[in-house]
C-alpha cells in the first residue's frame, strides 16, 4: 500500500497488460492500463479493439486468427476477443 502526503494510504488501481496474438506473433506490453475495476477493464479492452478492427480485418490472411488478451497483474487472462477467418470452401 502507498502512502500519500497526509499520511493516507493512496489506493492504487490494479493494472492490466494487452497481448496481441496473430499466426506465430505473440507479444505482451510492458506498460500497464490502470482500470478501477473489471468492467472498466472491459471497456478499455473493447475500446482500443474497436480502433484497430479496421486494420486488422485488412490484413487477415483465409484461415488465420487473431488474438486480444487482457492480462491481469500477474500476467494472467482475464478477457479475449478472437477474430478468426475461415475458408468455407469444400474445393
Amino acid at each position: 500500500m502507498a502512502w500519500g502526503g497526509q499520511g493516507l494510504p493512496v489506493l492504487a488501481m490494479p493494472l492490466y497488460f494487452f497481448r496481441i496474438r496473430n499466426g506465430h506473433f505473440s507479444g505482451a506490453s510492458e506498460y500497464g492500463t490502470e482500470c478501477a475495476d473489471r468492467n472498466a477493464a472491459w471497456k478499455e479492452m473493447t475500446t482500443v479493439c474497436a480502433d484497430m478492427a479496421s486494420s486488422i480485418s485488412r490484413k487477415l490472411t483465409e484461415n488465420s486468427e487473431w488474438q486480444m488478451e487482457l492480462l491481469d497483474e500477474a500476467k494472467q487472462p482475464v478477457f479475449r476477443i478472437r477474430i478468426v477467418a475461415e475458408s468455407l470452401d469444400r474445393a
